[in-house]
């Protein structure tokens, strides 16, 4: 009786085993690290009792010659097909991936690690795909690294709408490839499985509300509905993905920064702000506002002279760089290449990022700043750079360092606190203009500075690429090369080496 209750246990063990290894396959985020382990030593243990149980019967079977080859052979199969389901299981429960694209297009961005260890809420994400759907596999494998990231915060599942379509019309998925994110106060549903995008989703349900941000109009700074090449349109959009709402303040009309504004910014006034409004900025940082000021060279004298007060000297110069990195971009000595930063928490992940600063002026801080006024630099050009004064040489094109100007590297970007309050001011408003957004680590840098004012610093890093495409081009030759190697050389050399060991064994026989 016993041992029939240890054979049946011998082959629940088996069972128990093949379905450790099918469960860590098609449910990998539900086959946690205890479940595993509890999973494979009941099924070894089950196994073990039942061949101890038996092994008088095995002492005399092995006596017999027949019956030691068909062993031995039968053991080596077993471990080949045992360390095979070990490892693929380990790799499922321990995976390790090296991303060698040029651009780590296989590789989640610090943004999104930052923000999925971060989390302090669970987040369940369905993906709505066919099972013959061609970008599912795709998405799946995006979710598994989100999920590795998230320390069991973010759980995630495939599935069929055409075979679950009650649980499609429950999340109001009307397309296929829907990812939907849902904690549990609000969902957010993302149409294409690509990272930016998932982030940002990501970013949506687990923060409380919206952010406003005023973007000041009304003295020929660029425009946020603007979408030609100086405009500010790409900057709304990108504040917008980061679970900002972006508006426009003409603050001539409305007498005072709205009490919602949790960031002000000043994109290149080219005209002089009246006095009320320069009244209204002051009232706004007296009670702990955050300004984001860019101000173009040789431009708006008047608020050069208010930034004063809080420890800012703007130069009355345009910075050209002579550097040769710049030709690689094919950009002008009038877009000084950034790739110096300070330390401090807008640039602590800008190490080896570089950003463009066309058309901008330099910006350093008082000898004496004002009282309780804390200024810190933030960016600096190279030391092949020069303030220029002479602006009608600059109009001729005719510029060269003179002993007035001042000599690199320089600083065009700074920041100052001032109790809660902070301040940041750029040398120019091109670095966020739809033009040049994009280019680079701008992008980086200025949502770096929102979220640094806004008080969101846990959203500062560097943000998701977009994919670069890089085929591989080989001559007729390569590609002959690389179908004959796997698909006729190395099969034949294994066929080969086993009618030559045929061959030896019946010659010795």
């Amino acid at each position: 009786m016993i041992r029939r209750l240890l054979d049946w246990g011998g082959y629940l063990g088996l069972g128990v085993l093949l379905a450790t290894a099918i469960l860590t396959f098609r449910y990998p985020a539900w086959m946690t690290r205890p479940r595993w382990w509890t999973l494979l030593a009941a099924g070894v243990l089950l196994v073990l009792a039942s061949l101890l149980a038996r092994v008088e019967d095995f002492r005399g079977l092995f006596g017999h010659r027949t019956t030691k080859y068909g062993a031995n052979t039968a053991v080596a199969i077993a471990l080949v097909l045992g360390v095979t389901v070990v490892v693929q299981a380990l790799s499922f429960q321990h995976s390790a991936r090296k991303d060698l694209t040029e651009n780590k297009r296989f590789s989640l961005s610090p943004q999104t690690i930052q923000l999925l260890r971060g989390l302090k809420t669970d987040v369940n994400a369905v993906a709505f795909y066919r099972g013959d759907q061609p970008g599912k596999p795709v998405a799946e494998d995006l979710l598994k690294q989100y999920a590795r990231y998230s320390n069991g915060k973010l759980t995630w599942k495939s599935v069929d709408p055409d075979r679950e379509p009650g649980l499609a019309r429950r999340y109001g998925v009307e397309s296929y490839g829907t990812i939907v994110l849902e904690t549990k106060a609000k969902s957010e549903k993302v149409l294409d499985a690509e990272e930016e995008k998932l982030t940002n989703g990501l970013v949506k349900v687990t923060r409380e509300g919206k952010r406003v941000v005023y973007v000041v109009q009304g003295h020929g700074e660029a425009e946020v509905a603007n979408t030609e090449r100086p405009g500010f349109s790409e900057a709304k959009s990108a504040m917008e993905k980061s679970n900002y709402e972006v508006k426009p303040l003409v603050l001539a009309r409305e007498g005072k920064v709205p009490a919602d504004a949790v960031v002000v910014i000043l994109p290149g006034p080219r005209n002089d702000l009246f006095p009320p409004e320069l009244e209204a900025l002051d009232t706004y940082i007296g009670r702990g506002g955050k300004v984001l000021a860019m101000v173009n060279p040789f431009q708006n004298e008047g608020f050069k002279k208010y930034l004063v007060k809080y420890g800012f000297q703007l130069d009355d110069d345009l910075v050209i760089e002579t550097n040769p990195i710049g030709r690689l971009f094919g950009i002008g000595p009038e877009v000084p290449i950034v790739q110096q930063y300070e330390s401090h928490p807008i640039t602590r992940d800008m190490g080896g990022v570089t950003t463009l600063f066309p058309l901008t002026r330099s910006v350093a801080a008082l000898k004496t700043p004002p009282k309780g006024v804390n200024v810190q630099l933030l960016a600096r050009t190279s030391p092949e750079s020069w303030g220029e004064t002479n602006r009608a040489d600059l109009e001729r094109g005719v510029a060269k360092p003179d002993p007035q100007d001042l000599k690199g590297p320089l600083a065009v970007a700074a920041v100052a606190t001032i109790e809660k309050a902070r301040i940041v001011v750029y040398g120019t408003s091109n670095i966020a203009a739809n033009q040049f957004l994009n280019i680079q680590g701008n992008r980086d840098f200025f949502l770096n500075t929102v979220s640094w004012l806004a008080e969101e610093e846990d959203q500062i890093s560097i943000r998701p690429m977009d994919v670069k495409q890089t085929p591989v081009f080989m001559s007729e030759n390569q590609a002959k090369a690389v179908f004959f190697l796997p698909v006729v050389v190395l099969p034949a050399l294994v066929l080969a080496g086993g009618i030559a060991a045929v061959v030896r064994r019946r010659a010795a026989n």
